[in-house]
């Protein structure tokens, strides 16, 4: 264990710029929920990888906001700064058909004090030229140890980029236990799973205003009987995620049920149930309850 090595990696980026695609692909374990919209992921969630003579501790974070509207989105936040302030190697994902680089991932980026690697993401989608160019405008902007183009999506380079952070790892035994995938709970990943489906069946605002908190969680052998409660912010939303004659919220609870056999490997038995906590994006109390509260 002389020469060990163990540290944290940290993903960072603008909403949607394909960091949970990239955690999930280096992790090889579909942690992190996966979706077009923006602003999918509101935590921080640590991912453990182990191989022979390394571990690697992955952190997916939320995606930088450039305003943020609620304290729900101070919160996230929060957890990205954490996640850098921690990072022995900070990557920084950027899609390369984004136009603009915004001051708070600048900040952040430059303020980091580990090995810097920035990804340019989605490199299927563009072409030599283009990416020549994005090449260019990012180091006039950044300045990082390593620029590697990707397709976190593709899994193109990612091999090489994995290869690097192994390299930059610093010597230090591991910091967890060899058969620990993550920090999170089966709880935790009962809401994402739910939520993910909530962002996939519903459309505008609904989704970001809903949370969901699994109430029971009762495991046998052979089925998993779970109790979630959705939770929306005004009354007027409750019969939107009901639906008319209760359709919406049956297609949740089916789309959901069979996700969540996949992820546990066994049958579910699942009840869903909506509650109105008026303005829980501002509301400090219940932003700690459904996991929010500082690291």
């Amino acid at each position: 264990m002389d020469n060990f090595k163990s540290g944290f990696v940290s993903i960072i980026g603008m909403p949607n710029a394909g960091k949970s695609t990239l955690y999930n692909h280096l992790l090889g374990e579909a942690l992190a929920i996966v979706n077009p919209k923006a602003q999918t992921t509101r935590h921080r969630i640590l991912g453990v990888k182990n191989n022979p003579g390394y571990q690697i501790v992955y952190s997916d974070t939320p995606g930088v906001l450039t305003k943020t509207s609620y304290k729900m989105h101070e919160k996230m936040m929060h957890f990205v700064n954490e996640s850098v302030k921690d990072s022995d190697i900070l990557v920084l994902i950027i899609d390369i058909t984004s136009s603009k680089f915004s001051e708070e991932i600048k900040a952040k980026f430059e303020g980091a004090k580990s090995k810097k690697i920035i990804a340019i993401n989605k490199v299927d989608l563009s072409n030599q030229e283009q990416l020549e160019s994005k090449l260019i405008e990012i180091k006039e902007n950044f300045a990082a140890d390593i620029y590697l183009p990707i397709s976190a999506e593709k899994g193109f380079n990612t091999d090489i980029l994995e290869n690097y952070l192994v390299e930059y790892l610093p010597v230090h035994p591991p910091y967890f236990p060899e058969d620990q995938l993550t920090d999170r709970s089966e709880r935790f990943f009962v809401n994402e799973i739910i939520r993910n489906n909530i962002l996939k069946i519903y459309s505008e605002e609904v989704p970001y205003s809903c949370e969901v908190m699994t109430l029971s969680f009762k495991e046998g052998s052979k089925l998993l009987k779970l109790n979630c409660e959705i939770i929306v912010e005004r009354d007027s939303q409750k019969p939107i995620i009901i639906g008319t004659a209760g359709q919406k919220i049956k297609q949740l609870g089916i789309k959901s049920r069979l996700d969540l056999e996949t992820f546990f490997g066994k049958q579910v038995f699942l009840e869903l149930f909506v509650k109105v906590r008026d303005d829980w994006r501002n509301n400090d109390n219940l932003l700690r309850q459904y996991g929010y509260d500082a690291e």
